[in-house]
Formats: C-alpha cells, structure tokens, sequence
C-alpha cells in the first residue's frame, strides 16, 4: 500500500482529525512510498528504530511519535540522530497518541480493560472522546487481588496506594492508561472505588487517602503496549500487511 494511502486508512480507522492533540497524528516523517513491512512499537526511541531498520520495516507506527508541543524544534542531538536514522532508511514514521488512547476498539483504555476483566460503561469526562474511563470489574476484588492481577496481566508489580479504609472491595473502577493520574480526582467525585493509571504524582497519593479511593500505578509504558499492539494486528489481519510488534523495555 502506498505510504499517504495507509495514513489515511489510519487516520480514518482511529479518527484522528476529530481529536485535539498535544502533537501531529499521522506520517510524522516521510519514507519510502510502498509499504509492505511495520514495526509497531510504543515509542519511536532509538532501540526501535534501530530495530525497524534491523528487521526492513518500511514503516514504524508508535504511540509516542515526535513533534511535541513545547519541545525543541531544532532536529540536532538525540532528536537528530533518530530522524537521521529513519530517513537514511527510507522509513516512515506514523505516530498516534490520543487516538489510539481512546479507540472504543482497538485503544490503550479499550485494551487494559479487556485484559483486566473490566467491564466498560463510559468516558469519565462524561463525553464520547474522554480520555479516563469508568466501569465495573466482573467480580469484586480486594485491592491486593486486584494487584495481583494487574502484575499478572502487565508483567509489572504496581504501586497500589490504599485509602484509609484499606479494606474496602472494589467493584467500580476508573482508569486512565500513560499519565493520566490526575482523573483520580473525577474518579472520586463519581464515588468510584478504585482508579487506575500508568503514572503516579507525590499528590496522588493524598487524593487516593483522602477520598477513599484505591489507586494503582501500573506504568506508562506497561498500559499503554496494547493499542498499538491492537492497531498492528487489524492492519495485519484485515490488510494484509506483515507487522512486527517490538517491546522495548521500559520500567516508568
């Protein structure tokens, strides 16, 4: 398939072009036209790059791409050298954050809960793009069952913060992959038992006693595998195309 071609297949599966965002969606840096072999990866470090060119990827499709808001523009150093790298191999590099975050099917939250037996009921934020979620586990767990199986499925203990009344089962849950640890606050308005996120501030810890909510930081890295995983595999399975998802270590 032709590089515009499989971004606008992309961008029309994860609907891109409604979703405001904190960098470009889409073809960040043009490569070769004909796309036969993906990589997908969480983020376009250097690791996966280097491993896209070592297994002859025309294509790199992260969650974490570049061109933040806020970063350096100036393409020297770090930066530098990775689209160096990318275009001296004539890869592309298509990157989706939010849209893969909140994909109903194939996205970051949509994936964590199906892998944590979550049954999903809506946006915390109370709108179709919400980026937290809510919903209701199948069977009420306690908080050190429900970290057991949160180190069972992500293969990373998490830090689980208790409130003072530590025993207290959980049915409804919150959550948020990546670095959505301030929708605690949301969460504990809906009255929610517990929250979930990959990253934890020092005042998290405060909310989650205060407010008598359970949280759990599972790791940015380690919920946010699953969309991108998920998108790769669609594009296998329903386009044909031979996709290689690599996971580069990452313990944050």
């Amino acid at each position: 398939m032709n590089n515009l071609q499989l971004e606008k297949l992309l961008n029309e599966k994860l609907s891109a072009q409604l979703i405001k965002d904190y960098s470009p969606n889409g073809l960040q840096v043009e490569g070769c036209v004909e796309i036969n072999k993906i990589v997908t990866g969480v983020t376009a470090s250097q690791a996966l790059i280097d491993k896209a060119v070592e297994l002859g990827a025309d294509a790199l499709l992260v969650h974490h791409g570049y061109f933040w808001k806020g970063e350096p523009e100036p393409i020297r150093g770090m930066k530098g050298k990775r689209i160096r790298t990318l275009i001296k191999n004539d890869i592309n590099l298509l990157g989706y954050h939010l849209p893969l975050d909140i994909h109903p099917e194939l996205g970051n939250n949509a994936e964590l809960a199906r892998l944590l037996e979550i049954e999903v009921e809506g946006g915390l934020e109370g709108h179709p793009q919400s980026v937290a979620m809510y919903g209701r586990l199948k069977q009420p767990l306690t908080g050190e069952q429900l970290s057991q199986r949160i180190t069972q499925v992500l293969s990373r203990t998490p830090l689980h913060i208790a409130p003072e009344n530590a025993e207290k089962l959980i049915e409804t849950i919150g959550w948020c992959t990546g670095g959505g640890q301030d929708y605690i606050e949301l969460a504990a308005q809906h009255g929610l038992d517990a929250f979930i996120s990959g990253e934890i501030s020092e005042r998290t810890t405060y909310t989650a006693r205060e407010q008598d909510i359970h949280y759990f930081s599972a790791g940015h890295h380690a919920t946010e595998r699953y969309g991108i995983k998920a998108l790769g595999e669609w594009l296998a399975s329903e386009h044909g195309f031979d996709v290689t998802f690599v996971d580069i270590d990452n313990p944050v």
